[in-house]
């Protein structure tokens, strides 16, 4: 009955059992791999949900971004188009201001007798806080004679320093 062999020379239980502690060896390693990889997945899920953030932040300001750039060139051309109404009403203003200077010029330059008023041999300097109407006082003459020999100076600005022909005396 003993047909059983005690001896087996057979080496194929010994490969089975190395095989499956290289097995076994090879399973824990990639466990372990594995739980190192889904640390690193997670953290590399964090810095993607991180830049999601930055990605959506930079969209927003660009948009708000275009939209102020819109408003500055709504601006400037509102700005251009009051400023160039500006300039014209300017420009009307001053041409009504040359023909009362000259209507005005044109009837001064006529003395009290009709005659028009002459500069005489006569030089005032200006002073500090001079007008034309103090200048024309002090000189026993008019305004108007006063401005008719100096044409082309501005009475609103006179400077300090600058010298006005003094009409004749009659």
């Amino acid at each position: 009955m003993d047909t059983i062999s005690r001896e087996n020379n057979s080496l194929l239980p010994m490969g089975g059992v190395i095989i499956g502690a290289v097995a076994l060896i090879i399973g824990g390693y990639s466990a372990i791999s594995l739980s190192k990889v889904n640390r690193t997945l997670a953290q590399q899920a964090d810095k993607v949900a991180k830049i999601d953030d930055i990605a959506s932040q930079v969209a927003s300001a660009s948009a708000a971004s275009d939209k102020a750039a819109r408003d500055i060139t709504t601006l400037q051309n509102s700005t251009q188009a009051a400023v160039n109404q500006l300039g014209t009403e300017l420009a009307t203003l001053d041409e009504k201001m040359k023909h009362i200077e000259e209507s005005r010029v044109s009837k001064a330059a006529k003395g009290p007798k009709g005659e028009p008023a002459v500069a005489g041999p006569g030089e005032y300097i200006v002073k500090a806080g001079d007008t034309g109407a103090k200048i024309a006082r002090a000189n026993g003459c008019s305004l108007a004679d006063l401005s008719s020999v100096n044409a082309g100076v501005s009475w609103t600005h006179l400077k300090v320093g600058e010298k006005l022909k003094l009409p004749e005396k009659k």
